[in-house]
């Protein structure tokens, strides 16, 4: 299983871009991935995000394709969500909530880990 980590917020680099471009690429060869937001990659999944206003693509709103590709192991870190004073419900797709430990635990199960931030 491949872990992809997101821990940088959306805009001012293309970490987030290149994590979703990389998970869509990996999903279409049949590759069991496993989908990370911790610290400030929470905010990838921020939903009615305006990143126009500063001339960037609205790259989060492609998140809502990972069910078609089956990503469907996406968890948000709790702590980096309440830290951040954001909520589950702010968020733009399903994911399973989890903490630091239960973090811990899905990362050391993966085969492979890759950061994106």
């Amino acid at each position: 299983m491949i872990g992809v980590i997101n821990s940088s917020s959306p805009y001012g680099n293309q970490s987030g871009q290149e994590s979703l471009d990389f998970v869509l690429a990996a999903s279409n060869f049949a590759q069991d991935i496993s989908l990370f937001f911790v610290d400030d990659g929470v905010f990838q999944l921020i939903e009615k995000q305006t990143p126009e206003q500063i001339e960037h693509k609205n790259f989060p709103k492609t998140f809502a394709a990972l069910g078609f590709y089956d990503v469907e192991n996406i968890y948000v870190c709790a702590e980096s969500l309440t830290l951040r004073n954001l909520s589950y419900e702010a968020l733009c797709i399903e994911s399973t909530l989890v903490s630091d430990s239960e973090l811990r635990t899905l990362l050391s199960e993966c085969d492979t880990l890759l950061r994106f931030g």
